[in-house]
């Protein structure tokens, strides 16, 4: 049910985005469904891994909703074990996922770019407005100022052919009215105009012409033809299917290895013709005789001197002397013979220039189809996978939240696929522009993903309250200091009364207490004490403690004026920000780092002033009470 739903969506957003290339072509009913059954099979990849996703979360949502997973833990049975069925199944999917993407969709997606080409092609449905020029006709425009809806006659009608589009051969017919229709093969419009006039360029107007030749004819009864293909004609599909959407896995690898063959050849050869070009430098070259012309024979084995029979008299050898200045050469030439020299460098490296930009291109469109065919290839797994791990946190997830139906599912479905296809996309498209590898790119989704599942998977597992609201609540005031309002309500029943002398030692203890904690705090510290130092959360975690046992003990008295004070006593409690520097390190480093700091002193600051002013009034309280009793 939630695979239909899903690819009933995906397939509206298809019809979305390719509406304009379909609407207003005439396009036949069982044409339109060939399109959208193939564009329903070409869009499963999208579709399956958020059906998974819904399906578990929804399974597992109705069996925690209805306490039967608590009914199956309870029994001794695991979640794994719960799942256990199902992930044989999901496995069995992500298999058949597999075989549909390097078998079936393929073929599908040939199908339907084929179509879809084809569709975009086909010329509009022929429906001539009143008042406005319509220019859907190639090579005309064509003007209507009346029709007659009962006979189909067209008043006013005239007609502007571009011709060759030089000019030369364009011409204009007038008509008072025409009638319009299609050739029996819908190859050709026909009109059959009456009472009108042709007028037509004989030559193409040039500048500076006053006069141009044309030719006026005036006619009663005229009849036109024009070519207008109102047919629908299906393109080959022998050009899409030598695309990488049109093949499996065995020809990707084949156009892969021949296309990064071809590549290795072409750098092979733009490396040579580098390495052969020669750049000439200017040197003086002077024979050099060696001082020492003694010859050695081979066979013979030792030196033997000129005068001997064997000797033969070795080769000069020639050696490069110190380079010319160019410099000098080039000013020593005339200007005339400057600038030749130079156009002619010019055009030499302008020439070079351009063989070189253009083996870039030819490199880059290289490797542009290898990656593209590489991303093919590796879309025929993370189907599969995206499958199993979107199944591993639907049906934890589910079984956390424990809602079922398509309310709270759908909504958390729906986000994390959202996720999945932001990420996805973004990798997809960075891999196509070479900005990463490829198998980055096409795996990072799963790279970010896969924590996830076995995160959740373990918190289920382990009945973790990862959706527990009251828990990040808590959380969120801990973090920010914003301590519940305290509430003491008045007990009808009461079994053990309070002690006056026991209440009163506990004041007198708190009170003594919290007095020395205010004078050994008495007002705003500075930056470098509070990083340091700040205010002993042990000491308020003692008070804190001392202060709800004692409203703990009040709270069984008789009185109502007691339990009115209690009621009253503001809530203390740690807090983080009262002692920042723990760790003495940290404080150092915010120390160091002088600006980073300052937020949080504020921050802190003022909630050691209303811890101040919370234990001010507690002792106002705590003396009210004492005096009470």
């Amino acid at each position: 049910m939630t695979f239909f739903i899903v690819l009933f969506i995906v397939l509206m957003q298809f019809l979305w985005r390719y509406i304009d290339d379909l609407v207003g072509k005439g396009l036949s009913m069982d044409v339109l469904s060939e399109l959208f059954f193939y564009a329903a099979v070409s869009m499963v990849p999208m579709a399956l891994p958020l059906a998974v996703l819904l399906a578990s979360l929804m399974t597992f949502g109705n069996l925690g909703e209805k306490f039967e997973l608590t009914a199956m833990k309870a029994s001794g049975i695991s979640l794994l074990r719960v799942m256990r069925p199902l992930i044989v199944l999901i496995s069995l999917v992500a298999i058949g996922a597999f075989f549909f993407q390097n078998d079936i969709l393929p073929k599908a997606q040939v199908k339907m770019w084929t179509l879809l080409f084809s569709m975009r092609e086909k010329s509009p449905e022929l429906e001539i407005p009143e008042g406005v020029f319509y220019d859907q006709i190639p090579g005309y425009n064509l003007f209507v100022k009346e029709k007659d809806r009962e006979t189909g006659m067209l008043r006013d009608v005239m007609i502007y052919a571009t011709g060759n589009g030089t000019g030369q051969g364009s011409t204009i017919l007038l008509a008072d009215s025409a009638q319009l229709a299609m050739t029996k093969g819908n190859k050709y419009l026909y009109l059959h105009l009456f009472e009108g006039e042709q007028f037509e360029n004989l030559r193409q107007q040039t500048l500076g012409d006053n006069n141009v030749p044309f030719r006026r004819e005036s006619f009663i009864d005229k009849q036109v033809m024009i070519p207008f293909n109102a047919g629908f004609t299906r393109f080959d599909e022998q050009g899409m299917r030598s695309q990488y959407v049109g093949k499996n896995i065995r020809e990707l690898r084949q156009t892969i290895d021949s296309v990064s063959a071809r590549v290795d050849s072409m750098g092979v050869i733009f490396d040579t013709d580098l390495r052969s070009q020669t750049f000439p430098e200017l040197h003086l070259e002077v024979p050099l005789r060696s001082r020492n012309m003694d010859f050695v024979d081979p066979e013979m084995g030792r030196r033997v001197t000129r005068s001997h029979p064997r000797y033969i008299q070795p080769k000069p050898r020639a050696v490069k002397a110190a380079p010319v200045s160019i410099d000098s050469l080039v000013n020593s030439l005339t200007p005339s013979m400057k600038n030749s020299i130079y156009a002619d460098a010019r055009s030499r490296v302008m020439r070079e220039k351009g063989e070189l930009e253009f083996r870039a291109v030819e490199m880059s469109s290289e490797k542009k189809t290898i990656r593209r065919h590489d991303i093919e290839l590796l879309k025929k797994f993370t189907l599969s996978v995206a499958c199993i791990i979107f199944f591993f946190i639907g049906a934890p997830l589910g079984a956390i939240i424990r809602k079922g139906g398509l309310g709270t599912p759908l909504v958390i479905s729906v986000l994390l696929f959202l996720v999945y296809y932001i990420i996805d996309n973004t990798g997809y498209k960075m891999a196509r522009d070479g900005h990463i590898e490829v198998w980055v790119g096409m795996w990072l989704s799963t790279f970010i993903l896969a924590p996830l599942s076995i995160y959740v998977t373990w918190k289920a597992m382990n009945d973790s309250s990862v959706f527990d609201k009251d828990r990040y609540v808590l959380i969120f005031r801990k973090i920010f200091g914003i301590l519940p309002e305290r509430s003491v309500p008045y007990k009808e029943v009461i079994i053990n009364d309070i002690s006056r002398e026991n209440a009163l030692r506990q004041i007198d203890i708190l009170i003594d207490y919290t007095e020395r904690f205010i004078d050994r705090y008495p007002g705003v510290q500075s930056y470098f004490k509070y990083w340091l130092t700040g205010i002993d959360n042990r000491r308020v975690e003692i008070i804190s403690t001392h202060l709800n046992k004692l409203i703990e003990y009040l709270s069984d008295s008789r009185d109502p004026k007691i339990i009115d004070f209690i009621s009253k006593i503001p809530p203390i409690g740690t807090l983080w920000m009262y002692q920042p520097g723990k760790y003495r390190w940290i404080g150092w480093v915010c120390l160091i780092l002088f600006p980073i700091g300052i937020p949080i002193y504020f921050a802190g600051i003022t909630k050691q002033r209303l811890l101040r002013k919370s234990l001010k009034r507690t002792l106002i309280l705590l003396k009210e009470i004492s005096d009470h009793l």
